[in-house]
């Protein structure tokens, strides 16, 4: 199936190589992890945001800033995962774009979900404080465990995130939020399935099977 462009990409990857990401999702990724990780607005506009994908890419920034350019204003923007957060003042240039400013940006709630998805981005501890502080009442039920499962199963607990938002983006969650039980319950993922089976299985062993399954475990990894 074609990927929709109009769709968050950051799980595409090449037809032939399906472990590669595509420059579409590599990119889009690089845009949401330096709003997650960046706090000095001269850092997230889109001319900064390009030239520093391109310091790492090894490449030219202007050959980057059309495609940033679009993945704000056509994708990441209009799905309510990133805003304009304000404008800074321009001394040079014409009249009317020093009155009006650049543009600088944040990720929104929805934005600081998909972030918390993205495995390279390290101090998600932070990120998760900063997406559950927008929380409703339904996303209120279950936070607490979902942060104490990310102190002593962060591989797990991020894991659902990366789950959750590869489906929205499979177009089988219609929307990110709100983050509930109930939507996390309803995504088709198999290893999820296995997981919880597991879990199930284990809260009902004696303490002796428990040990012995623990042990197991251990040897497996």
């Amino acid at each position: 199936m074609k990927p929709d462009s109009s769709k968050l990409a950051i799980f595409h990857t090449f037809k032939t190589r399906n472990q590669e990401l595509t420059g579409e999702a590599t990119r889009q990724r690089s845009i949401i992890t330096i709003l997650a990780t960046q706090e000095n607005p001269t850092d997230k506009t889109r001319t900064s945001i390009s030239q520093s994908i391109a310091d790492k890419s090894g490449i030219i920034w202007k050959n980057l800033y059309s495609g940033v350019f679009r993945d704000l204003d056509e994708i990441l923007i209009p799905l309510k995962l990133v805003e304009e957060e304000g404008r800074l003042p321009l001394k040079r240039g014409p009249k009317a774009l020093q009155e009006k400013g650049i543009p600088y940006y944040r990720l929104t709630q929805s934005g600081l979900l998909v972030a918390l998805s993205i495995k390279k981005i390290d101090d998600k501890g932070s990120l998760l404080e900063q997406f559950f502080s927008y929380s409703n009442s339904q996303e209120k039920e279950f936070q607490e465990i979902i942060k104490k499962l990310s102190k002593i199963a962060p591989k797990f607990t991020f894991s659902l995130f990366e789950k959750y938002v590869r489906a929205f983006c499979e177009g089988k969650l219609k929307d990110l939020l709100p983050f509930t039980f109930a939507n996390l319950k309803n995504i088709p993922d198999e290893s999820l399935a296995v997981q919880k089976e597991i879990l199930e299985a284990f809260s009902n062993m004696s303490k002796v099977d428990k040990d012995k399954t623990i042990d197991l475990v251990k040897n497996l990894s």
